[in-house]
């Protein structure tokens, strides 16, 4: 269960792993309970980054009391800690060779060097590979934190250098509540959030905090219940993606137009003022990693939608097996309703299949409107194409 005691700072923001932050705290404060590398492990949702710079900030704080380099660590601006967030498809070869580089630093202020991998899960093997000699034979006074959604994401020799921590997932009561804290909304309104995002935290805030994002996820969900031919699943299939690609351009613009300003106020040119050609090339490199948050911010949306559908699909199987209970969907009982009685139970496992099969096409950059057209077809027939 969470915490019902506000846990001391750098602790507060972690919700509901008790267990792991007493772990954790213990490591930071005894030596000897001290790995040189961690891997946190966890559903999308559960806190594992939050945790992760908690940590962080407990090992390079030299007091339990020293709260000013702790608030730099969760800022982002210490000197001792380096963090690789990706919104790209994968991490390259060169920012695994830059962490194992800084790895190699010895600390300038606090207790530690910490080297933090929010997303250790998208690094394919050769990436991975670069990491090893550094977890192998460690620097001195230099942790890795890892995070990944489960240990199979890592290559065994990455998990064998590694201590584990895995988080429990919070249930539907406890997101709600968390959301109710932080945002103020409607218990309701909370509740809904958290059972539509599957506990998933992030997307439980922002469901509960966003009507046009609750109306967009109704809206495609009744789209895709109403597709009953080609005509129709090449349609609605066509409407998801331009809705995932307009999110994704309103969730990235802001960012990308900060980073365009701060690149320039750093080189000296003024806010409308002809960028010299020297640098250029500095802007270019800042627009080709913007288009690749871009690909990866629009291939995030295309996957929150198809695991919106999956969680349609799931209801269907528990009305037809007789487990109405805990749907996901309670608002679409109805037409839930009517699926599963009009459906025989093997129609609704294809398309579950169908729909798990297109999230693993679409990490292999199979075009996305084609990969949903194909899904919706199965969905209106039944069949595979």
């Amino acid at each position: 269960m969470p915490h019902t005691v506000a846990l001391p700072f750098p602790w507060g923001d972690v919700w509901g792993q008790d267990a792991a932050v007493e772990t954790l705290r213990a490591a930071a404060s005894d030596p000897a309970a001290l790995s040189h590398a961690w891997l946190i492990t966890g559903p999308p949702g559960s806190g594992r980054s939050t945790l992760a710079y908690a940590f962080a900030a407990a090992l390079i704080a030299d007091r339990p009391d020293d709260e000013a380099a702790m608030r730099q660590v969760l800022a982002g601006t210490h000197p001792d800690v380096t963090a690789l967030r990706t919104d790209k498809v994968i991490i390259t070869i060169a920012e695994a060779r830059a962490l194992v580089e800084r790895s190699y630093f010895a600390p300038s202020a606090g207790r530690y060097r910490v080297i933090v991998v929010e997303d250790a899960d998208r690094m394919v093997e050769r990436t991975s590979n670069v990491l090893l000699k550094a977890l192998e034979e460690p620097p001195e006074n230099t942790v890795w934190i890892l995070c990944a959604p489960s240990e199979a994401d890592l290559l065994p020799t990455i998990r064998s250098r590694v201590r584990s921590l895995r988080l429990r997932e919070p249930d539907v009561a406890d997101v709600s509540r968390l959301i109710t804290l932080r945002t103020g909304v409607d218990e309701a309104v909370a509740e809904q959030a958290a059972r539509h995002a599957q506990r998933h935290i992030g997307m439980a805030q922002r469901l509960a905090t966003d009507e046009g994002a609750r109306r967009r996820r109704d809206e495609t969900l009744r789209s895709v219940i109403g597709v009953r031919g080609v005509g129709d699943a090449v349609e609605v299939a066509g409407r998801i993606i331009q809705a995932a690609t307009e999110d994704a351009k309103a969730l990235t613009a802001e960012r990308d137009a900060q980073e365009r300003a701060s690149l320039l106020r750093m080189v000296g040119v003024a806010e409308g003022q002809a960028v010299p050609p020297a640098l250029r090339s500095q802007l270019s490199a800042l627009e080709d990693d913007q288009k690749k948050r871009a690909t990866r911010s629009l291939r995030d949306g295309i996957d929150r939608v198809l695991t919106d559908l999956q969680s349609m699909y799931r209801d269907v199987v528990m009305l037809q097996f007789g487990q109405g209970d805990e749907l996901i969907n309670r608002e679409l009982l109805p037409e839930l309703s009517a699926l599963a009685a009009a459906w025989p139970e093997t129609r609704t496992l294809v398309v579950l299949d169908h729909l798990a099969d297109t999230r693993q096409s679409l990490e292999r950059n199979v075009a996305p409107l084609l990969a949903l057209e194909s899904l919706l077809v199965t969905i209106a027939s039944g069949r595979t194409p």
